[in-house]
């Protein structure tokens, strides 16, 4: 606390005496955009269910992490292990594994559990980010049972050298370092990003798992009341550095270079049942990832091919050594893994005049893969490497053709076939209709259905113990329906909106399982019916010359429902919503501006979630509904020689008490302060 109050001294004066910049855009106000015609959409996203992250939400935070911009801007679940740990999506109620995730275009799942960790991508690399709801994702790639997540960088477009630093200190002792330079003139463009981040992580929580009991002078127990504790053993320390090269020749090819480099090394937070000392225990995840993509792309006036080559290199370690009690740490677990992957892809596009379009892409991720745990003691007394070495090729590819006959109709029609080892899936057909029902209000009307595969991971397949190389692959039909409008007026307001409907069958879904061996296994046991409504709506005012409020929410209703056959006479699964899949879920944020100032208010809820797949409460219960309230101040000072930035955040402003998984303890109430600085060199934009 001390440092922060001594940064608000040293400012306070900068922020009293700086004068009004009339050439600032917060000073001179805002223009809304004319809102699109849909007649002129573009071809490609024929019928589409897109929902495009707005850049001002990825850069509001630059402490962000994906995991925490998709959950205050879209409505799909974020399952959060706790601060700085595990977090991933699910996309209308399916699983974290039928979620695609793809970098500049190559996917960056882990092939040994399907599976990203959002918490370990930062905003601040993140350039666009859209997601394709369920049938939509057909027209990217193949696997997306719930939907995919694209995230990409651009170009930074300056003239000459740029430089961008900011300093972050929050609660936790938490210290966050931004630094970008770039440069750039008529051909090429460099940007240098970094990130450091690191925190005892010793938030405190009320732990709603244990009990204390108070006693009277005879002993006697009087009341009970639910402790306060430190979430302990939670420390992080994260690097990551990217570096972009972009070249264009001016003559309608661009040449690019993308590499992202990652240094982890995180514990693994006790658990709130948890009742041993942490200096009794060493739980720890390293990781080290390299992912690097090179691509090119060739444009003429009705046609355009690219290619791309990359590389995804990740090692990872994890760790658990416990006292045995003679002050010894024992080496319980040694876990290694090694994943390489080599990414291609060839895609092209040709129109014919304005009523055809059609495309065509080849990829191929081939997966080198090396599991083991080095420390499993065999009955000789001597170590065995336990765990696999498997190598697998995933071939995609797709063409498609897009039609539209007349201004206020269209029609997509996509084909995509895939390989996983040497198994081939059956053709998978996708079907989109989009038509404008009134040009008024420019409301369209949109339908889709699609089918659609995933294979089994690694780990489902070859995992020891436990794995089950006999495992199906998924399968399932989707079908979305929905509308959309857009008004406005301009340097007035501009509103739009839509509202869709979703139905999936889902067969042969994997779960893993207690054995009779003492070992989960995967096996294929369940058929599961997911259906929904999904909304969203945006709102832009500009208030007066100086003031602009701008506001956009969702909302989902998502029942998950497993309709298999019951596996045994006591299954009480059948007909009962998924496992930590919330029904309900919605957020809700608002900007405000005035001046060099900006105020923003973030809001998302996720209802009930059952922890056991015969939603019985009476074990381990369920995770009561929460919602949760940020909210942040920034002032901009501009100055002749730099901008300047002071900004504080305030998260979880009502110091709500959560689980968003079972016993993972989450923070309460907590500050952050950032103090950012770009210097003026001439650089332009």
């Amino acid at each position: 606390m001390k440092r922060l109050l001594l940064i608000f001294i040293l400012f306070a004066p900068l922020i009293a005496a700086a004068q009004d910049d009339t050439r600032n855009w917060a000073t001179r106000g805002i223009r809304v955009g004319e809102v699109a015609v849909y007649g002129n959409r573009p071809m490609k996203e024929i019928a589409i269910q897109e929902t495009r992250i707005d850049t001002l939400a990825l850069k509001e935070n630059i402490a962000l992490s994906m995991a925490d911009v998709l959950t205050f801007n879209t409505s799909i679940f974020v399952k959060n292990y706790g601060r700085a740990t595990l977090s991933t999506v699910s996309f209308r109620g399916t699983s974290p594994s039928h979620t695609q995730v793809s970098w500049n275009g190559m996917k960056i799942n882990s092939p040994m559990l399907g599976m990203t960790d959002f918490s370990m991508i930062p905003s601040f690399f993140v350039d666009d980010a859209s997601l394709l709801h369920g049938t939509s994702s057909v027209n990217e790639t193949g696997g997306g049972l719930g939907g995919a997540v694209k995230l990409s960088t651009k170009p930074a477009d300056n003239r000459g050298f740029g430089l961008q630093y900011v300093q972050g200190i929050g609660s936790f002792r938490t210290f966050d370092e931004f630094l970008r330079l770039t440069y750039g003139n008529d051909h090429w463009q460099v940007s240098t990003r970094a990130v450091y981040s690191s925190s005892p992580n010793d938030y405190k929580f009320r732990n709603h798992d244990k009990k204390e009991n108070v006693y009277d002078e005879d002993m006697n127990i009087i009341d009970q009341y639910y402790p306060v504790e430190r979430n302990r053993s939670g420390a992080y320390k994260d690097l990551h550095i990217l570096q972009e090269v972009y070249y264009n020749t001016g003559r309608g090819d661009r040449i690019g270079l993308n590499a992202w480099y990652i240094n982890s090394n995180r514990e693994l937070a006790m658990l709130t049942v948890d009742h041993g000392d942490a200096t009794d225990f060493d739980n720890r995840q390293r990781e080290q990832t390299f992912r690097g993509v090179v691509s090119w792309d060739h444009l003429r006036d009705n046609w355009k091919m690219g290619a791309k080559a990359g590389y995804i290199y990740t090692w990872m370690a994890y760790d658990y050594k416990r006292d045995v009690g003679n002050g010894v740490m024992a080496v319980m677990t040694r876990s290694r893994s090694r994943i390489n992957t080599i990414y291609g892809q060839v895609d092209g596009e040709y129109s014919i005049g304005k009523r055809w379009l059609f495309t065509a892409n080849v990829s191929l991720h081939q997966h080198l893969v090396q599991s083991e745990d080095k420390n499993i003691v065999r009955q000789d007394g001597n170590k065995a490497i336990v765990g696999y070495k498997k190598g697998r090729p995933e071939l995609s590819g797709s063409v498609s053709a897009k039609w539209r006959p007349i201004d206020r109709l269209g029609v997509s029609l996509v084909v995509r076939e895939e390989m996983f080892g040497k198994e081939w899936t059956p053709i998978i057909p996708a079907l989109f209709v989009d038509g404008v029902l009134s040009e008024v209000g420019n409301v369209v009307a949109k339908a889709s259905i699609s089918r659609n595969f995933r294979f089994p991971t690694l780990n489902d397949l070859y995992f020891l113990p436990g794995g089950n190389p006999d495992l199906k692959k998924e399968s399932g039909w989707t079908y979305d329906a929905g509308v959309s409008f857009a008004v406005g007026r301009e340097d007035v307001y501009s509103l739009s909106g839509s509202a869709s409907w979703f139905e999936s069958f889902i067969k042969d879904w994997i779960i893993w399982l207690p054995t009779t061996k003492g070992f989960f296994s995967p096996e294929n046991i369940k058929d599961v019916h997911a259906y929904g409504v999904e909304l969203k709506a945006d709102l832009d005012v500009v208030l007066s010359k100086h003031w602009q409020l701008g506001l956009n929410g969702t909302f989902s209703w998502t029942p998950s429902i497993n309709e298999g056959e019951p596996r045994t006479p006591a299954d009480q699964s059948v007909g009962k919503q998924l496992p930590y899949v919330p029904e309900l879920s919605s957020s809700v944020t608002g900007l405000l501006t005035w001046r060099k100032w900006s105020f923003l208010y973030k809001w998302c809820y996720y209802s009930e979630r059952y922890t056991m797949s015969s939603n019985d409460i009476s074990l381990t219960g369920k995770l009561p509904p929460y919602f949760m309230s940020n909210i942040s101040l920034e002032r901009v000072i501009s100055l002749k020689w730099a901008d300047l930035s002071l900004k504080g955040t305030i998260n979880n402003l009502f110091n709500e008490e959560y689980l968003s998984v079972l016993s993972r303890p989450m923070p309460g109430i907590n500050f952050e302060i950032f103090i950012g600085i770009t210097p003026k060199w001439g650089a332009k934009r």
